[in-house]
C-alpha cells in the first residue's frame, strides 16, 4: 500500500516539476505565440501542425495551455506567499499578545472565513479591479485566516514547552524566541497547508478568469480557455478537454503532495 502511495507521490512531483519547467520556458517550448490568430485554421483537431488542435480563433491550444500554466502557477506562488506572510504575522501576534488583541484579530479572521471563498474573491476583486495582480491580492487576503489560525494554534502549544520557558527565563528577546524556537517548529505544518492552499488557489484563479474577473482576453489562462470552449463543446470538444485536464491534474497533484507531506511530517505517524 505504502509503495503505491509513494509511486503516486513521486509521479505528482514529476508532473509538477515538468509543469513548472514548461511554464518557465514557455516561449521556447510553445510552437506558436499564444495569442496569434489564424482564422483559416479554426476548429482543427489534433494534427502534426497543431498537437492539441486549434480554437475558435485558430489559436494553437497546446501553446495556450503551456502559457496558461504561467498564470496559474504565478497566482499560486504570489497569493500563497501573501497569505503565509499575513497569516503568520497575525497568528504570532495573536498567540503572543493574548487578551483583547488576540480576540480582535481572531474575530477578524473568523469573519473572513465565514464568507464562501468564491463570493469573497469576487467581492475583493470588485473593489480592487479586474486583472491578474488583483486576483493574487484577493486570494492572498482570502487564505490568510487559514494560516493565521494554524500559526496561532501551533504557537500557543509551543510557547508552553520547557525549552521556550527556559529561553524566556534567560532573558531572550521575544524576536529571538520566535525565530529560534517557534518558526522552525511550525514550518512543517505551514508547508503542508501551502500545498493544499496552492491547489485551491489554482481553482479560484481559473474560476475568476472564467467569470471574466481574472486574466483578461487575449491572455492565455485555463479559466478563459474553458470559457471560450463552452459554446463549442460539440463542435470542438478538445477546446475544453485539454485545459480542463491540465487544471484537474495540477490540482490533483498538489492535493496528493499536501496529503503525503502531512503524513510524512506528522511525528505521531
Amino acid at each position: 500500500m505504502h509503495t503505491h502511495r509513494n509511486i503516486i507521490f513521486y509521479l505528482s512531483i514529476i508532473f509538477l516539476v515538468i509543469l513548472g519547467a514548461a511554464a518557465v520556458s514557455a516561449p521556447l517550448i510553445a510552437p506558436y505565440p499564444p495569442t496569434t490568430q489564424d482564422l483559416a485554421q479554426r476548429f482543427k483537431p489534433s494534427s502534426a501542425a497543431h498537437l492539441l488542435g486549434t480554437d475558435n480563433f485558430g489559436r494553437d491550444i497546446f501553446s495556450r495551455v503551456i502559457f496558461g500554466s504561467r498564470s496559474a502557477l504565478l497566482v499560486g506562488i504570489v497569493a500563497v506567499s501573501i497569505a503565509v506572510t499575513i497569516g503568520t504575522i497575525v497568528g504570532l501576534t495573536a498567540a503572543l499578545s493574548r487578551g483583547y488583541i488576540d480576540n480582535f484579530l481572531m474575530l477578524l479572521m473568523d469573519s473572513l472565513l465565514s464568507f464562501p471563498t468564491i463570493l469573497l474573491a469576487i467581492t475583493v476583486v470588485s473593489f480592487l479591479g479586474y486583472g491578474l495582480l488583483q486576483v493574487m491580492l484577493a486570494i492572498g487576503i482570502i487564505f490568510s485566516p487559514v494560516f493565521a489560525r494554524l500559526v496561532r494554534a501551533e504557537t500557543l502549544a509551543i510557547k508552553t514547552e520547557a525549552y521556550v520557558e527556559a529561553s524566556r527565563s534567560l532573558g531572550s528577546p521575544i524576536v529571538k524566541i520566535v525565530y529560534k524556537h517557534i518558526l522552525p517548529n511550525i514550518l512543517g505544518k505551514v508547508i503542508v497547508q501551502c500545498s493544499i492552499s496552492f491547489a485551491l488557489t489554482v481553482v479560484i484563479e481559473a474560476s475568476l478568469s472564467y467569470l471574466g474577473l481574472g486574466s483578461q482576453p487575449p491572455d492565455p489562462s485555463w479559466g478563459l480557455m474553458l470559457k471560450d470552449a463552452r459554446n463549442y463543446l460539440v463542435q470542438a470538444p478538445w477546446m475544453a478537454i485539454y485545459p480542463g485536464l491540465a487544471l484537474a491534474l495540477t490540482v490533483l497533484c498538489f492535493n496528493i503532495l499536501g496529503d503525503t507531506l502531512s503524513e510524512k511530517l506528522n511525528p505521531k505517524l
